[in-house]
């Protein structure tokens, strides 16, 4: 299963961007989108595919928060 969590741009260096997942930095190929540094991406197998508007991206991250801040959340663990 894939789960899209954006991050935010904070330097682009020509198609590599650094992107921060809430303090966890990544590297991106910004190549197959027009993005820029403050916005937000969608990252899949090293590849920004989309870029999410500021609004869209914080209801995804507290959505995503508040899923993990509860009780329904399980994490499962290899036998």
């Amino acid at each position: 299963m894939c789960l899209a969590i954006p991050g935010k741009i904070v330097n682009i260096d020509g198609d590599e961007a650094y992107v921060d997942y809430g303090g966890s930095m990544k590297t991106a190929n910004i190549s197959m989108v027009d993005a820029k540094v403050g916005q937000y991406v969608v990252v899949h197998a090293g590849f920004a595919i989309e870029v999410m508007d500021e609004e869209e991206a914080n209801e995804t991250l507290k959505l995503w928060n508040d899923f993990l801040d509860s009780d329904t959340a399980e994490i499962d663990k290899p036998n």
